[in-house]
């Protein structure tokens, strides 16, 4: 079988869409988020998505096999949360291995059982590393600003524990998303590289960071090509930009990316921005004719959907990519 760099210099690759907005279809109570190992939690657990990977496996494997149907040749784990730090707001610190591990092994499963069925096409399996709920380069308290809630060891320490569950669970890809503060991703990929040197082998890495609003900026302050050189001493497989802002608003940040990246390109943008509700309303149609736009200048090698996406977006997307070239990766 060939390998994925392989794959992407051939043809585009579309990753899924979004598992939350896929959960929410189900309309889950907090009797769905327990099973007997959790009964003496009295913290609400409901709400705690990655937690389904263990109390729900069915749910979660049944939304991979949709994107898969759908066309997507890389899926995500259900792991945006699944470090220490996120998960200690429900006390759950200690379920952080089998969560990911399990949720790892849920979506290899889906994945295998579609390269089976294509063996031409082959599905590939993202282990989804979130930003998690604190910042390393920011203070929380307005009236404290040397003041941070994480440090940059602390991170690494946790993401070392889910890059290690992630990997035993069978993952193909590492993917550090939805990056909005770089030192944090430094930390995530710090630790991926302490893992593989453990390991005695690597595995891809795909970064994808978030611009946060039309200043163009991440969180942290940083502008797209700041961001861009400031992750490139690693050997990445792709960068890009996820979430936060539609196709529309993405296009310019991932131009700029697509000029200067030596990597492979991603893209996988928000269906529109929220409305009022905080709901997504692009519809796929309308996301498709804004994702065109990026397929006919060239820019991603991998492409797909975040909030508010879901199967239909992904269809739509990935019967696009069928008819356009990959951009051509820049030299190192």
């Amino acid at each position: 079988m060939s390998t994925i760099q392989e794959i992407l210099k051939k043809r585009i690759l579309v990753l899924d869409g979004a598992m939350g907005t896929m959960i929410q279809r189900y309309s889950l109570e907090e009797v769905d988020f327990r099973n007997e190992s959790l009964e003496k939690f009295t913290t609400p657990l409901k709400g705690n998505n990655d937690l389904l990977s263990i109390t729900r496996p069915t749910i979660i494997k049944d939304i991979h096999e949709e994107y898969l149907k759908a066309g997507a040749d890389i899926i995500e784990t259900n792991t945006f949360s699944g470090t220490s730090i996120a998960q200690a707001d429900y006390g759950l610190q200690e379920f952080v291995y089998a969560i990911n591990y399990e949720s790892a092994k849920i979506a290899k499963e889906a994945a295998m059982k579609y390269t089976e069925i294509t063996p031409d096409k082959p599905r590939f399996v993202a282990g989804s590393i979130g930003p998690t709920n604190r910042t390393a380069s920011l203070s929380p308290d307005v009236n404290r600003p040397g003041f941070r809630a994480i440090s940059f060891d602390e991170l690494v320490v946790a993401y070392k524990e889910q890059v290690e569950a992630l990997i035993e669970g069978g993952v193909d890809i590492l993917l550090v998303e939805t990056v909005f503060d770089t030192l944090n991703a430094k930390a995530a990929l710090f630790a991926i590289s302490e893992v593989f040197e453990k390991n005695g082998s690597e595995l891809p890495i795909m970064v994808s960071g978030t611009i946060t609003d039309a200043s163009g900026r991440t969180l942290s302050g940083q502008t797209a090509n700041a961001f861009l050189i400031s992750i490139s001493h690693m050997p990445l497989l792709s960068v890009g930009f996820n979430c936060a802002l539609g196709a529309k608003q993405l296009r310019p940040h991932l131009q700029t990316i697509s000029e200067n990246a030596p990597f492979f390109t991603s893209a996988h943008p928000n269906a529109g921005l929220p409305n009022e509700f905080g709901e997504y309303d692009e519809t796929p149609e309308v996301m498709g004719n804004q994702i065109e736009e990026f397929l006919n200048e060239g820019l991603v090698n991998i492409i797909g959907g975040c909030c508010g996406t879901n199967p239909d977006h992904i269809k739509v997307i990935a019967d696009l990519a069928k008819k356009h070239k990959p951009r051509q990766k820049l030299n190192s």
